[in-house]
């Protein structure tokens, strides 16, 4: 029985690592995005962790998770004649995460777990749980640790390896490591070998990290002089960077509880109570790995949901059901909010983005500006190159009033009673939930707006959980109009010349 839920599980989820929802924007830009335009010479935007003088974020696992199939793509594309578009890159590397996270991911579940019966209940538990759908079938470094933790756990031979390409992919990496690393200090002591030759294999596998990311950020021609003279090491870097609290406060400072208080809670649903439930005798190193790490990972001020990742199978292979008497209550609640979450997080959440920048990229209409407000910060690599004439213009959650002065600072001026036809002008767009009602008076053909919004194209599956306004218009206005208004649109921006300003 337990095998056939399982196949179903596994449908479930290849159709949510097949839907362009966007949960956060270090999807594309910590990762796809940066090796793409490398590999495709996409004109891309790297953020600031990669063009700082001091990088912090390595490419290494990045060449390695996502640029040997880009490789590959470009390879076969280019021998039958055709460009790559990003589009095909994009599902593409969205189908290899499934692909890990169901070979890797799943089959470690069937190792670390050596008891058949309790097995039987933590692969479909992990299988069944929205975190297994969403984060890790999408491009994350934190999706990429958690295959690198269950996989360099597997092969003592590769443990140093695996370990230094943790580091380099996530500082925090170690933090799941090291309580278990210590049940290896006994073997090492019976086979000092072992110790000599992982630790050998970890200093070749961090030189050749530092090689590659030296060259990587090196400026003109590499030499290996320069790994010498000027090497780039992210990690430490990163770790320098992520020292100081002012840094920190940029991106967010929670209070130390965060983890295990409201991000654990809001990743486990149900089975965030049954961890009280354990007892001593039941700790096992999967479990001691994942409270371990949170309790680290705890230390420093900014906390994401997103980095508690890799504990979530290792505590749901550790938990036990409740009780006969309880147990189908629980599976259901269990069913419900994995469903509800999963749909929320895997399908509306931020769901329009990349299609809106697919449509971009195909349309034939010339495109010069494009304002983003009330989104995430859209991937423009996915504009297969529009955007060396068309400017992304990310404005996110800045006022109504500041983001439309911004918008007509683009637009062709009124010198005549009709707007001036300017060689090669193209269109200007405004992308924008639905659910922003500021830009409803524009949309209205009977106001006498300075400008006009037609809508041009728009993505039915989107919501914009970050524009919650409950204080001010309520718990169910807010609901019904972010809701019931879901939806992300593109509007042409246009200009009326004819409506003069009162007098």
């Amino acid at each position: 029985m337990w095998r056939r839920v399982y196949f179903l599980l596994i449908l479930v989820r290849i159709y949510f690592a097949l839907s362009p929802s966007y949960l956060h924007p270090d999807e594309n830009f910590q990762g796809p995005e940066v090796i793409a335009g490398r590999v495709f010479s996409y004109p891309v935007h790297e953020t600031w962790e990669f063009t700082s003088a001091n990088p912090i974020r390595s490419t290494f696992p990045l060449w390695l998770a996502y640029g040997w199939p880009m490789y590959m793509l470009r390879w076969l594309w280019e021998g039958f004649g055709y460009e790559v578009s990003p589009s095909v890159v994009y599902w593409t590397l969205r189908v290899l995460m499934l692909t890990l996270s169901v070979v890797m991911e799943d089959w470690a579940v069937h190792e670390l777990v050596e008891s058949p019966r309790a097995r039987r209940v933590a692969v479909p538990l992990v299988a069944s749980s929205y975190v297994t759908w969403t984060f890790q079938t999408h491009t994350f470094s934190n999706s990429l640790e958690t295959l690198l933790k269950r996989s360099g756990i597997l092969a003592s031979s590769m443990l140093g390896a695996m370990v230094v390409v943790g580091v380099f992919n996530r500082i925090t990496f170690p933090a799941f490591l090291l309580l278990p690393a210590l049940s290896l200090l006994p073997h090492f002591q019976r086979k000092p070998f072992s110790l000599a030759f992982l630790t050998a294999f970890a200093l070749f596998t961090a030189f050749v990290a530092i090689c590659v990311d030296t060259a990587f950020y090196t400026l003109g021609e590499f030499h290996f002089a320069n790994v010498l003279s000027h090497p780039v090491v992210a990690p430490f870097n990163n770790f320098l960077y992520n020292s100081k609290s002012a840094n920190l406060a940029q991106h967010g400072i929670h209070p130390w509880y965060q983890h295990a208080l409201v991000n654990l809670p809001q990743l486990l649903g149900p089975a965030f109570p049954l961890l009280f439930m354990l007892r001593r005798a039941h700790a096992s190193p999967m479990l001691i790995s994942a409270l371990s790490g949170i309790a680290l990972l705890s230390i420093f001020p900014h906390q994401e949901a997103r980095f508690l990742i890799p504990a979530v199978p290792l505590i749901l292979s550790s938990i036990q059901l409740p009780s006969p008497r309880f147990k189908k209550a629980w599976i259901a609640t269990w069913v419900i909010f994995n469903v509800f979450m999963g749909v929320l997080m895997g399908v509306y959440h931020q769901g329009g983005i990349v299609p809106v920048q697919m449509h971009v990229a195909k349309t034939d209409e010339t495109v010069t500006h494009a304002f983003w407000w009330k989104t995430y910060s859209p991937p423009t690599w996915l504009l297969n190159g529009k955007n060396e004439n068309l400017t992304t213009v990310d404005l996110m959650g800045v006022p109504g009033e500041q983001m439309l002065a911004r918008v007509q600072e683009v637009l062709p001026p009124c010198r005549t009673r009709k707007p001036p036809k300017i060689e090669g002008a193209g269109a200007t767009y405004i992308v924008a939930p639905r659910s922003a009602h500021f830009l409803r008076p524009y949309a209205d053909i009977s106001k006498r707006e300075e400008i006009s919004l037609d809508e041009v194209w728009s993505y039915r599956r989107h919501l914009n959980l970050d524009d919650m306004n409950f204080a001010d218009d309520g718990f169910w206005t807010t609901m019904a109009r972010v809701v019931g208004d879901r939806g992300l649109v593109v509007w042409r921006v246009t200009r009326n010349c004819w409506a003069t300003p009162q007098s």
